[in-house]
């Protein structure tokens, strides 16, 4: 039985294709696990929509990677885990991760004491979002930052255009004008802008992506739980939309290296 649960795959998903930047360090750090990622495009973005409408979708997507039979379930999504995160731990049996903003680290990291947090509305408004700052950042200045328009830039391929670079920079300069000396990517989309991030603040200011902290929680996670994979195998990796496949290749293909497919999630769960 538990090397049949060894031999499962891990469920990995994000409104849309901003989940790659998790589901990348996972698959770097755990090279020998099979991974089935769902983006679901159909409804994206999260960020402005109502929590409700956010817990909804994340269960339907967790029910059909539990149908696929997966033994952990990711949420590489700020905006989801914020609204839906107790919801899915409350509704299914096996581990389920989320990812949150990187305060804590970005604190430590900080010499000027002052945190700028880069976010979607959904993130930075959220109940969750709001206990981190109090739990970590009594003792600092945490200054958020929602970055309208970010997410549908990547989700088009748009990562180096002037329009991209005009949004990145009326996001970012407000916040060193502030006096921030390290700043939260607070979504899974935005470590893809990173290079035209760091076009605008300079060398001398830390980005804090916790993307490799998730892989290595995972990793804890399923070692617990005596679930991880054999070294010696090769795990596979598996890409399923609730939107358009055809375009999701293109989308994906910018940005992972392997040769894929993309499959169209069945009826009812789309």
């Amino acid at each position: 039985m538990i090397d049949q649960a060894c031999a499962t795959p891990i469920g990995v998903f994000d409104s849309g294709i901003g989940g790659l930047s998790v589901l990348r360090h996972i698959h770097q750090h755990l090279p020998s696990e099979s991974l089935i990622y769902v983006a679901d495009t159909g409804h994206l973005p999260y960020g402005p929509r109502s929590s409700s409408y956010v817990i909804e979708r994340a269960r339907i997507i967790a029910r059909f990677l539990v149908d696929q039979g997966v033994k952990a379930i990711v949420v590489a999504c700020n905006t989801a885990t914020a609204a839906a995160i107790v919801a899915l731990r409350d509704e299914f049996s096996l581990p389920v991760i989320g990812v949150e903003p990187g305060v804590k680290p970005a604190i430590s990291q900080s010499r000027s004491g002052i945190v700028g947090v880069l976010a979607t509305e959904g993130t930075l408004g959220s109940e969750k979002f709001k206990r981190l700052v109090v739990e970590h950042g009594a003792s600092q200045q945490v200054i958020v930052q929602p970055c309208h328009g970010w997410v549908e830039q990547i989700e088009q391929g748009d990562l180096f255009s002037d329009q991209t670079r005009t949004l990145v920079g009326a996001a970012v300069e407000p916040l060193l004008r502030q006096g921030a000396d390290t700043l939260v990517l607070g979504c899974t989309h935005y470590p893809f802008l990173a290079p035209i991030i760091r076009e605008v603040t300079g060398p001398g200011i830390v980005l804090v992506d916790t993307g490799q902290a998730i892989a290595l929680e995972l990793q804890r996670r399923l070692q617990r739980l005596s679930l991880l994979g054999d070294a010696d195998n090769s795990g596979t990796i598996r890409f399923w939309s609730s939107g358009d496949p055809s375009q999701m290749v293109t989308q994906v293909g910018r940005l992972w290296p392997q040769p894929l497919s993309v499959d169209r999630l069945p009826e009812g769960f789309c």
